[in-house]
């Protein structure tokens, strides 16, 4: 949850950090956000450290985000997706490579509420955000959980042949997620309650399954 103090074992906490970003001595580690395929693009700890300190870029995160009343609903984004179907957040405009600054939300909302990830390797055990909920554009803290490529490749080999659950939509990452930014856009703009946009995302989710053979 946004706040909390609990802080993985590895990650420097933001407590620790506050607006003046301070790192264990050393090399700084760096880490790898994916933006859509193939492109990675490497970003120091201390960069991070900076966005996720920063209140207006905490501000701008958050009115992308549709929270709900309970901690056990997905919180789904509904700003720019990207090709695999996560969130696609600005985090900063920077010279240079082009989208430099655009990351994955799901990995900046982690850190916003577990502190940086030190990366350190770049093989298949380097730490990745998995979902455990399965919805790519998710931003519920408590749906995100630190693990490895390899970790996030067997959930999803044990998972995506269940027809009712988010990785057999038809549509598949992207377009789900798109879809429900699509559905909680169009509830927000006309001002709807929270129970009348959860249905909006359940037409949404719907519009997706497999059709039954029965």
């Amino acid at each position: 949850m946004p706040g909390d103090t609990h802080v993985e074992p590895g990650l420097f906490p933001l407590s620790a950090i506050g607006h003046s970003p301070s790192l264990p001595p050393g090399p700084h580690p760096q880490q790898l956000a994916l933006i859509g395929e193939p492109a990675p693009v490497r970003i120091p700890a201390a960069e991070w450290a900076t966005w996720l300190a920063d209140e207006s870029v905490r501000s701008r995160y958050w009115a992308k985000v549709h929270r709900t009343s309970s901690d056990s609903d997905c919180w789904f984004f509904f700003g720019a997706i990207s090709s695999t179907g996560h969130a696609s957040f600005r985090a900063a405009s920077l010279p240079g490579r082009t989208r430099r600054g655009t990351v994955p939300g799901h990995l900046y909302g982690y850190q916003l509420a577990h502190g940086v990830i030190p990366r350190l390797g770049w093989g298949d055990d380097h730490p990745t955000i998995c979902h455990t909920c399965d919805n790519h554009s998710c931003q519920q803290p408590r749906h995100l959980r630190l693990g490895t490529p390899a970790e996030n490749r067997a959930e999803w080999l044990a998972r995506r042949r269940d027809p009712t659950g988010p990785l057999a939509d038809v549509r598949g990452p992207a377009g789900r997620s798109r879809a429900i930014a699509a559905a909680i856009r169009a509830g927000r703009a006309l001002g709807e309650s929270e129970e009348q946009i959860a249905r909006r995302i359940e037409t949404a989710v719907s519009a997706g399954r497999p059709l039954s053979l029965w």
